[in-house]
């Protein structure tokens, strides 16, 4: 009875190992394969996410081409949200709920640690692939350099926003590194919540200086045709790469070569173009590699508690 016993455990564990070796088999076909052992998700929709730069419905209505430009390239319906925050958008990106994000170079930079996003295309304005932040005084001013504004403590400061890349953030950065140790002590700040409204403070004189992207006193001079002759930049910061498209990392990478070849072929399309200038200010696209993008961590770690965790 014994010897039977033993045979009938001999053989349930041979079988036993038969079946596993046949299981794990079966999986290393499957993985060859594309099979369940390495699942790529299925895309049927794609929700492309923006940060409000005009009213909610008013993108909304300017990005319809764009929806339909890209439902077509990609062969998938991609529907626009306006987002209420960066916040939002970041998170919806994190949680899969936004596939796409259009994000600033901070945004960029806070959406990669938070959410590992990966970015690939840019903006194109005048030309370039990126921009500087400038410093504006009035024509008549004593200022003449930043040099000038490190060398004066007790002036006043407008930006639009204590978290704009150009408004703030990048100059102020700068002012650092010039010797200026406390810039809430060394100077008065105001945010006026606009690169617009920091400049016209420079020219009705409740301000010093501004700090603006270049060149603000274009969106000026329909209004006021001499803003040039009563502004002049004094300075500017080192450059910054422009904004551009993001995708969450856990989409397939079929599909984001497909986003960044679409939106690339934006290029010669004038009317799908059009609407990126309507809504960003494109005037064209760049493909974009995350590396660029370490001169702006470098700021954002300076500014890290301010810009929020």
């Amino acid at each position: 009875m014994k010897k039977f016993l033993a045979m009938l455990l001999a053989l349930g564990l041979l079988l036993a190992v038969t079946a596993c070796g046949a299981s794990e088999e079966g999986s290393d076909d499957e993985k060859a394969n594309g099979g369940e052992g390495e699942k790529t998700e299925e895309i049927t929709e794609l929700t492309m996410g923006f940060i409000p730069s005009q009213e909610a419905d008013t993108i909304a209505d300017n990005v319809k081409p764009l929806e339909e430009y890209l439902s077509e390239q990609l062969g998938v319906p991609v529907k626009a949200e306006v987002m209420i925050d960066f916040v939002g958008l970041v998170e919806g990106m994190r949680t899969g709920q936004v596939d796409i994000g259009f994000t600033n170079p901070f945004g960029y930079v806070q959406a990669k640690e938070r959410a590992d996003v990966d970015v690939l295309v840019k903006a194109i304005r005048h030309g370039s692939d990126k921009y500087k932040a400038q410093y504006v005084a009035a024509a008549d001013s004593k200022l003449n350099s930043v040099e000038d504004i490190v060398a004066t403590e007790g002036l006043t400061w407008a930006y639009g926003d204590p978290l704009s890349t150009s408004g703030f953030l990048f100059p102020a950065s700068q002012l650092m590194e010039m010797g200026i140790e406390n810039l809430d002590t060394f100077f008065n700040q105001t945010a006026v919540q606009s690169h617009d409204n920091a400049a016209l403070a420079v020219l009705d004189g409740s301000a010093d200086f501004a700090t603006t992207f270049t060149d603000v006193r274009d969106n000026l001079e329909k209004d006021i045709p001499d803003v040039k002759e009563k502004l002049k930049v004094i300075g500017f910061t080192d450059e910054i790469p422009n904004d551009g498209v993001s995708v969450r990392k856990d989409l397939p990478e079929d599909m984001k070569n497909k986003i960044r070849e679409a939106f690339l072929a934006i290029n010669d399309n004038p009317e799908v173009l059009k609407v990126m200038n309507e809504v960003y200010t494109w005037d064209g696209i760049a493909e974009a590699k995350d590396e660029e993008f370490d001169v702006v961590r470098d700021v954002y770690n300076k500014f890290k508690d301010q810009l929020g965790e």
